[in-house]
């Protein structure tokens, strides 16, 4: 019988990549294409920054597999850098994964939740709003180097949408302080459902709703990127214009495929964790990266990719234009008709329901080993009598729930895309250091292709974030501000700890 107020190892194989696939899948892989589309304005380019993007958490996962094999505790990937570096460098990670990272996440995902809860329950509408106060409004500031063209916190926000909002995060956040096996229940009846869902509108979009003269258009200018200039005019891109344009799109992208790494905070709890946490990180990411790519297959030869914003037929918007970006909705108009909207919104609900559970599970565990470190507040390194770190847990949500009356909750993702890629560049650099540095530690499983596969990623993440820096200024520095915050920040905890 497993000793009370200890973690419980119940999350097996199948358990683990659930996990992995069911806190990536969210609705971004039914609303992004829109915006990369904006883009790079063709069917090849679009589809060349998802397969970028699928290279490279694959390429992060089959690395993350040795430390998680190295390293088999509570906390993940905030163990890894602090083992690699130093403390310092896993509490900026901690730091910053609690303040936007995970809970903005949460925020966001429990927000798309909401939105599209109220398509099939009609009280829950965004057009009700019982109280708004808007904090923070102005624009421009000149910045040197930089102008922000408009800043707006919008605090505090509230009608149905955050009502039902904070509602799912504070019963995910319920069930989970029931122990393990209660919010992995959860995660593999959601993880198996939408992916059965995701395979039928693959299978669906293929097989009935492909248009020919979708499938034309778009093979004429298949790999002819443009942008929108003034006056609506199409200019197109080549060189340097077109790396920017693919770097600035792997936003979008690189989010909807992102949370792979939250089994690695599970690690206390998965079973034989040197050997299944590194198998489900690359079964998941493998399985999510070709659902991913053969859903835009199916948006590229249902809808062609250039449109007109004017456009009042589905087809006339294209990819580019859908309506609110929903293409998911877009791509089953032809077969369903109205009836798409709803089944898509049904869908949706299912997917960023399920897509939380996993983020509210995992996303305590690192706080926990923070505070194990006497580094964050001492009573989320404590469990209950279920093995779960219920006061991280309920920390947690309330933190994400507040996120949500905020109306920046989007912007915050926003800001930290440039830290987020920061962390894993440094992570899997430190994949390089304790190789030097600890050679004998025993490593149950080596890195798949080192040292060239971790260098590719390492390439490729720097790229990407280089033209955030040049391109997208008011991506990166949030983000870097919010990391260096925390620095003092963990300063006071260590004099407190002495």
């Amino acid at each position: 019988m497993v000793e009370e107020h200890t973690f419980q190892r119940r999350l097996n194989l199948f358990d683990s990549t659930a996990i992995v696939v069911g806190s990536m899948i969210g609705s971004g892989i039914f609303i992004v294409s829109a915006d990369i589309a904006r883009m790079v304005g063709s069917p090849g380019w679009l589809m060349a920054v998802w397969i970028i993007t699928g290279f490279m958490t694959i390429f992060a996962a089959l690395s993350y597999g040795e430390l998680a094999g190295m390293f088999p505790k509570a906390g993940g990937q905030y163990v890894y850098l602090k083992e690699a570096y130093n403390p310092l460098t896993g509490f900026l990670y901690g730091w910053t994964l609690f303040l936007v990272i995970q809970t903005g996440t949460i925020a966001a995902v429990a927000m798309a939740f909401a939105k599209f809860s109220g398509v099939l329950i009609p009280w829950v509408s965004e057009s009700v709003v019982w109280y708004n106060l808007n904090f923070i409004q102005a624009g421009p500031f000149d910045m040197g180097l930089f102008t922000i063209k408009h800043f707006d916190l919008g605090f505090v926000k509230f009608g149905p949408v955050q009502l039902m909002a904070i509602g799912s995060i504070a019963f995910l956040t319920w069930i989970n302080t029931k122990g393990i096996q209660e919010g992995k229940k959860i995660q593999n009846a959601f993880t198996s459902g939408k992916f059965i869902l995701l395979v039928l509108f693959i299978f669906i979009g293929l097989g009935f709703a492909a248009n020919s003269s979708s499938i034309n258009s778009n093979s004429v200018v298949f790999w002819s990127p443009v942008k929108e200039g003034p006056g609506g005019v199409d200019i197109p891109l080549s060189g340097m214009a077109l790396v920017a344009a693919i770097g600035m799109a792997m936003v979008g992208s690189l989010f909807s495929s992102d949370a792979w790494n939250n089994i690695t905070f599970t690690a206390g709890e998965v079973i034989n964790p040197r050997k299944n946490i590194p198998l489900s990180l690359f079964l998941g990411t493998l399985a999510v990266t070709i659902l991913y790519l053969l859903a835009n297959v199916v948006y590229i030869t249902v809808l062609p990719v250039r449109g007109d914003p004017a456009g009042t037929e589905v087809a006339a918007k294209g990819i580019q234009y859908a309506l609110n970006d929903r293409l998911g909705t877009a791509a089953m108009s032809g077969i369903f008709g109205n009836y798409a909207v709803l089944i898509m919104a049904a869908f949706i609900v299912i997917s960023t329901f399920g897509c939380n559970n996993g983020l509210i599970l995992s996303g305590a565990r690192v706080y926990y080993a923070m505070a194990a470190d006497r580094i964050f507040f001492k009573k989320v390194g404590t469990l209950n009598k279920k093995g779960v770190p219920a006061t991280g847990l309920i920390i947690q949500g309330v933190w994400a729930g507040l996120l949500c009356l905020s109306g920046t909750y989007g912007q915050l993702l926003d800001y930290v895309v440039f830290a987020v890629l920061i962390f894993y560049t440094l992570t899997i650099f430190g994949l390089f250091l304790l190789r030097k540095n600890r050679p004998k530690m025993e490593r149950p499983y080596k890195a798949f292709g080192y040292p060239i596969i971790p260098l590719i990623y390492m390439l490729l993440a720097i790229i990407v974030m280089t033209i955030l820096f040049i391109y997208k200024p008011e991506y990166t520095w949030p983000g870097l501000i919010i990391v260096i915050l925390g620095i003092p920040v963990y300063f006071l905890w260590k004099r407190k700890k002495e």
